[in-house]
């Protein structure tokens, strides 16, 4: 079973954030340039909340392109769930599912490793499959595999 650590292996430790007074504009800016769907919203080097495209949607059907020079942690999510990389892939995605949420902060002992999204636990998982399914086809037909 893969972990989060397995994950961030392959995709990378990259994690884009905004400090708390940003503008909207800013981070949509941000979030544009680096083809990221969420960031992390900072204060004091704390993680304070985080913004996603969902987010930017659910706000500007209210209040417009007015929306884009307001704060940022005026519009954040502020419940923030985090996942630890010695977790599986699976808990992952039952707590997004559960939840309803596509990024989730990685924190190994209160440090923050990574930020992973809902497709990077699909990736993996389709993955793991993917290599189940080839050593089963090898086992059934007598064929070596070390996968």
């Amino acid at each position: 079973m893969a972990t989060v650590n397995n994950l961030l292996l392959h995709k990378g430790k990259d994690v884009w954030s905004v400090q708390a007074d940003s503008t909207v504009r800013e981070t949509l800016q941000l979030m544009g340039e680096k083809n990221i769907g969420a960031v992390l919203v900072m204060e004091n080097q704390k993680i304070v909340g985080i913004f996603s495209e969902r987010d930017y949607a659910r706000h500007s059907s209210k209040k417009g392109s007015m929306l884009l020079d307001e704060p940022i942690h005026t519009l954040m999510t502020h419940s923030v769930y985090y996942v630890s990389p010695n977790q599986t892939v699976e808990e992952v995605m039952a707590l997004m599912t559960s939840k309803k949420i596509r990024h989730l902060p990685v924190m190994d002992n209160e440090r923050l490793v990574g930020l992973i999204s809902i497709g990077d636990v699909v990736k993996q998982i389709m993955s793991d499959k993917e290599t189940t399914i080839l050593g089963l086809e090898n086992y059934i037909l007598g064929r070596d595999y070390s996968g």
